[in-house]
């Protein structure tokens, strides 16, 4: 699957919105990817996780991680792709942790997924809980890489589209600055 098929599919499905953003990361945008509207089509979603686990295949994770609430559904879809046990880590007391009986061992190998990736924060802290358990994190993989967060990862990682969005800290946003309303659609409170 080409960047520019992907970035149709997000465009068909009204994901590629226009305005003024707070990420989950707490930067603010003029641009953001709600990856939900593409995922909800199992085809499209399947096609996604399809093209992720082709990607990543040749790190033999035996099992795909991500974190709740974004990376749940490409999680899965990876995790099917690739055959592997597809696990997801959620908040509780503001930090990521295995809940719901999921376990991790030493000697998995842990691919973290994820439906898009600003800052790497939400990455990092999904490897912090493979790496909690003892086992190795071979990788990492998103629909999109919308900001080079990827490059502070420590592991390889596989984005289906790379894609150079802007964002700004609140205090220097310009469209704080002009005073357009800024709406939070992202997963993260």
């Amino acid at each position: 699957m080409t960047e520019a098929e992907v970035l149709d599919h997000f465009r068909r499905s009204g994901a590629l919105l226009e305005g003024h953003f707070r990420l989950s990361s707490g930067l603010h945008s003029d641009r953001y990817l709600q990856s939900a509207l593409v995922l909800q089509y199992p085809e499209l979603a399947g096609q996604l996780g399809a093209a992720l686990a082709e990607r990543t295949r040749h790190l033999q994770p035996t099992v795909v991680l991500s974190p709740a609430l974004g990376g749940i559904v490409i999680g899965q879809e990876v995790g099917r792709a690739l055959n592997v046990r597809a696990q997801f880590a959620e908040r509780q007391d503001g930090a990521l942790v295995l809940r719901r009986g999921f376990t991790i061992a030493p000697d998995d190998r842990v691919l973290v997924v994820e439906d898009v990736i600003t800052t790497g924060g939400s990455t990092r802290e999904t490897m912090a809980v493979a790496k909690g358990a003892a086992a190795s994190v071979v990788g990492a993989a998103a629909i999109v890489d919308r900001g080079g967060g990827g490059s502070q990862l420590d592991v390889p990682l596989q984005a289906l589209v790379r894609l150079e969005v802007p964002s700004y800290q609140p205090d220097a946003c310009p469209l704080c600055a002009r005073g357009v309303p800024v709406t939070k659609p992202g997963s993260r409170a």
